[in-house]
């Protein structure tokens, strides 16, 4: 967050409210004692939404850099725009990328380091892998970089 430009004060005030959480369980009507939560955020607690904001922004700029060092390449839609290389919604991603073997072997790397990062673990139940203009045999064989073997082609 200080990297991002919060204040001192506000990176504090999260520190504190994720490190001070205690928690009791209601049993037969009577609550336990109180104990630390040590596991993180729950869905579900009003602060996950700000923080998911928050790491999605830092894979955003991963995602730029990336582009901009020449490590990715997205795709251009026309002669005016510049690449597109991801668009996030909610809590889905859609990355965007040339085809090619390299571009997609980067994107997977990206996403691993970002999971040792965040601890945020890409659903691969939940992924896709979409190729325009290629053959299935491409895209299932581009499929194995480290994703699993869902696959479409176009």
């Amino acid at each position: 967050m200080l990297q991002m430009g919060f204040p001192d004060r506000w990176v504090l005030w999260f520190r504190g409210i994720l490190e001070s959480v205690r928690s009791a369980v209601l049993v037969n009507g009577s609550l336990t004692f109180e104990f630390n939560c040590e596991k993180g955020l729950r869905q579900g607690d009003p602060i996950s939404p700000f923080l998911f904001l928050i790491v999605m922004e830092a894979l955003s700029w991963v995602l730029k850099k990336a582009k901009s060092i020449g490590e990715l390449s997205g795709v251009q839609l026309s002669e005016k725009e510049q690449d597109i290389t991801h668009l996030f919604y909610a809590d889905d991603t859609l990355i965007l990328g040339e085809w090619s073997r390299e571009n997609l072997e980067k994107t997977a790397r990206i996403l691993r380091v970002f999971y040792l990062c965040s601890g945020m673990r890409i659903n691969l139940h939940k992924s896709n892998l979409f190729g325009v203009g290629t053959t299935d045999t491409e895209v299932e064989n581009s499929w194995r970089v480290g994703m699993q073997k869902r696959y479409f082609s176009f």
